[in-house]
């Protein structure tokens, strides 16, 4: 059997390597082996964000790289459905395997089906319901062209039925973000958070942390960093009310680092002795920080998961998530308060007083990637 995988952004890379291993350690037992290619993209072009990522994941070196880069939703989609097509005509694998949400999740899945080859989603069935994330349109495209979808939870399971998804071609397999979370829990320990601070902190930006409590912050999506009107509160909500309780360490997003720069909030950083401000950072550091931290201030979805199991509460900047079961009325430590200050404050006031609480929902276990493949391999067709 011959599998493609592909990654194009750097959500992807923590969700594929547990895969590779699932592979690899199949084909040190089994009498029939897996021909496995893997398929970068290129979507995430940046070394911080995609070269130094498969060193610290021990992912090997992509057999081939499309090397998109950057552009519109379109061009990202065209130019890899293009380049992809290529590489399948070449190689004309049994299947292509597509993780996440990203564009080369949806232009690699059009691209096979439209050469009648079977196409496998690991984490099927997210739904924000916001049909204006350009993720939400990956999704929807991509699980309705999937022959097999691998579900992280039992909601997203109820999600694909409800759209007339036949139950044959839905697998439950759990989270395989967290077989990567589990497998580098204690590499990512044995990190110090001022050796982090130190090999990442941006110029101008001098300090430690002792054992004060921190916050962390990751903010990237351009619903809060494109328009100044929403981006400035948040920025003084953050010097003026968050600060005063503890640091903040910020890896800071390019595009969101322009954005403050061009909207004149960079020097009022800079001089604010409590804020912290870092180069994007590494899977193990940033897991290290998210071990450690009082609060994760955030729209990443990744991180909503992370916060989930280690526990830590998370206030999330977003109006909606895919990820519901990382709620807090799903059991979880997320919370949803958009980008409105006041429901930012009245949560994070809440959180002040919170202990931590780590919560494994179902079937994240550190063993997901092994249903993956067994799914695959017990495949049948309707």
């Amino acid at each position: 059997m011959k599998i493609i995988s592909v990654v194009g952004a750097r959500p992807n890379f923590m969700k594929i390597a547990p895969f590779i291993k699932a592979i690899k350690d199949h084909n040190l037992q089994a009498s029939e082996t897996i021909d496995h290619i893997l398929v970068h993209t290129g979507q995430h072009y940046d070394d911080r964000m995609s070269t130094a990522f498969f060193e610290a994941l021990e992912i090997p070196p992509a057999d081939i790289n499309l090397e998109i880069g950057s552009g519109s939703h379109a061009e990202q989609v065209g130019n890899t459905m293009i380049a992809f097509e290529k590489v399948l005509l070449e190689e004309m694998p049994e299947w292509v395997v597509v993780v996440g949400d990203v564009n080369a999740t949806l232009a690699c899945s059009v691209a096979a089906k439209k050469l009648h080859i079977k196409v496998c989603h690991i984490e099927a069935g997210l739904r924000s319901g916001d049909i204006k994330m350009p993720e939400e349109v990956n999704r929807l495209v991509t699980d309705r062209l999937s022959d097999l979808l691998l579900t992280p939870d039992r909601i997203s399971i109820e999600n694909l039925k409800q759209e007339g998804t036949s139950p044959e071609r839905i697998s439950f397999v759990g989270n395989i973000m967290i077989d990567t979370l589990e497998t580098h829990r204690e590499r990512a320990a044995a990190y110090s958070i001022n050796e982090i601070i130190e090999n990442n902190q941006l110029e101008g930006f001098k300090r430690e942390v002792g054992n004060e409590d921190y916050a962390v912050v990751t903010l990237h999506r351009p619903s809060n960093v494109d328009e100044k009107e929403i981006l400035i509160p948040i920025v003084n909500f953050l010097l003026e009310e968050v600060t005063t309780e503890m640091p903040i360490l910020w890896p800071v997003h390019p595009r969101t680092r322009k954005n403050l720069e061009d909207f004149g909030l960079w020097e009022k950083i800079s001089e604010h002795p409590e804020m912290i401000m870092l180069h994007p950072l590494g899977y193990h550091e940033m897991l290290r920080l998210n071990m450690e931290a009082k609060i994760m201030i955030t729209d990443s979805g990744g991180l909503q998961e992370e916060c989930t199991i280690l526990g830590t509460p998370c206030l999330t900047l977003r109006w909606n998530t895919e990820r519901p079961i990382t709620l807090k009325e799903h059991g979880g430590a997320s919370v949803l308060v958009g980008n409105h200050i006041q429901k930012i404050r009245e949560e994070y006031l809440k959180t002040l007083t919170s202990e931590k609480k780590v919560v494994v929902p179902e079937l994240w276990d550190g063993k997901t990637a092994q249903r993956c493949l067994d799914a695959i391999l017990n495949f049948q067709s309707e």
